[in-house]
């Protein structure tokens, strides 16, 4: 087990405690943000020069998964905002020194969605724009923020997505915007960036970031900087939601402990509650397991000096997605089956279900694109290079 790992089972409690703090609030509690600090989970796949610890991404995953199954708006901080060091790692040595150089527990907010407009000037861009679902931004001091470089009419010059890095004192966060019915605790708010100037060497775009391009171009050699961006982003997003399934299920059992059903038996002896619950966990078990296994497999692979062939790169992001799909088809069930109580705010179990199907509006978990783009490499016709 790594370290990371142990230090969030020994603080789990911590985690679930404050869960309904962070709903409240609108944003992950202060308690969780420092729980998840102290153990070190955002540094997990952060350059060991910058006191992080290039772990395995397996590794980064079960921590997520042991976050998120305790609260899911902090596994879901964990998975966001965890994953972004891995690319900024890649990045320019001059950013990286800004980033980490005085604090290695510096966070990094996004979102990618190139919704913002850059102008090419001397040194780098005049940068606006305005972007929804910044998670955990409120804990952030620096962003990552998506647009497209345009001309001075605004036209589009590219289609290129670049990605721009931008400090604390460069965007507004809009408190405001975040009134949501799920992953209320992710604090996932706009952002807004008004003609700021970015600096060439924090611009970037996302095709670089794969096969271990970028990582090549600074010096990064460790296997974990080996990984396409487009496989190890969307798993991170899958992995958070997963961790809400799991969540989910053990909150169902704790809860059916002292339930006595609308018939009068105890739910424990109901053979109904039994045979949703023995499938649910077994097809929960199964998603953790499938998902797990196949980042095993992919980083093998490149840990031998292989690339990933497109055909791998969609089967594990088309594993993914159904993963997903298993595991919160498998909490409908559960709740279904939980009865009214279950309904209170004071129940766990309704937080996961609301958090769960949240997530699932994420790009990364939309399941129809992966299964075509499956579809169409199998059978030798054109894949949309978006869809996977």
């Amino acid at each position: 087990m790594h370290e990371v790992l142990s230090r969030v089972e020994e603080a789990a409690e911590v985690f679930a405690a404050t869960a309904a703090e962070s709903e409240e609030l609108g944003r992950l509690s202060d308690v969780s943000a420092k729980q998840l600090r102290d153990a070190g989970v955002i540094r997990m796949l952060q350059p060991r020069e910058y006191g992080g610890d290039e772990a395995h991404p397996v590794d980064f995953f079960e921590t997520v998964l042991a976050v998120g199954s305790r609260c899911g708006s902090a596994g879901w901080v964990a998975g966001v905002v965890g994953v972004h060091p891995w690319q900024l790692g890649q990045w320019d040595r001059r950013l990286q020194e800004e980033l980490w150089g005085e604090d290695p527990d510096t966070w990094i907010a996004s979102p990618y969605a190139p919704i913002g407009r850059a102008r090419k000037v001397e040194g780098g861009y005049r940068f606006s724009g305005r972007w929804p679902f910044s998670s955990g931004t409120d804990h952030c001091d620096w962003i990552i923020l998506g647009g497209m470089v345009v001309d001075e009419e605004g036209t589009v010059l590219d289609p290129t997505p670049w990605n721009f890095v931008l400090p604390r004192a460069d965007y507004e966060i809009h408190h405001d915007s975040w009134d949501v019915v799920g992953l209320r605790g992710s604090g996932s708010k706009d952002v807004s960036v008004r003609d700021a100037f970015v600096p060439d060497y924090r611009v970037n775009t996302p095709g670089n970031f794969e096969d271990g391009y970028q990582a090549g171009l600074v010096g990064r050699d460790a296997v974990t900087y080996q990984v396409p961006f487009g496989t190890i982003f969307p798993a991170a997003i899958n992995c958070a939601t997963l961790a809400m399934a799991e969540g989910a299920l053990a909150a169902f059992v704790d809860f059916t402990r002292g339930r006595v059903t609308g018939r009068g038996p105890a739910a424990v002896s109901d053979p109904v509650q039994l045979v949703a619950l023995g499938e649910a966990a077994a097809d929960i078990h199964a998603s953790r397991v499938q998902f797990l296994d196949d980042w095993k497999r992919l980083v093998d692979v490149v840990e031998a000096g292989d690339r990933l062939t497109r055909e791998q790169r969609i089967a594990v992001r088309r594993n993914g997605v159904r993963a997903v799909r298993r595991s919160v088809d498998a909490v409908d069930r559960l709740f279904m089956n939980a009865g009214g109580g279950a309904l209170q705010h004071s129940q766990p179990l309704q937080r996961f279900w609301r958090d769960l199907h949240a997530g699932m509006n994420h790009m990364c978990n939309v399941a129809h694109p992966l299964y075509q783009a499956y579809g169409h490499d199998l059978f030798g016709l054109e894949v949309d290079p978006f869809g996977w």
